[in-house]
């Protein structure tokens, strides 16, 4: 599944916000270390990502939830 994350749109927040709400903060901050944002989540918090670094971060999580699905 595709995911498109648009920075203006309702829907990234929703996006974003749900997975927030799903995902553990340990899962986050290993996602946010692939990604290379976890330096700015550690001085400034979820709120200091980027929104497409956000829209990254919802995919990664997307595609590792898809591989442990496709294994059970």
């Amino acid at each position: 599944m595709d995911v498109w994350l648009v920075a203006d749109s309702p829907t990234l927040v929703t996006e974003v916000v749900s997975l927030a709400k799903i995902l553990s903060e340990e899962t986050k901050m290993i996602l946010g270390q692939r990604l290379g944002v976890a330096e700015i989540v550690r001085q400034e918090g979820w709120g200091g990502v980027p929104a497409r670094q956000c829209g990254n971060l919802v995919r990664e999580a997307i595609r590792l939830a898809e591989e442990q699905l496709a294994r059970s």
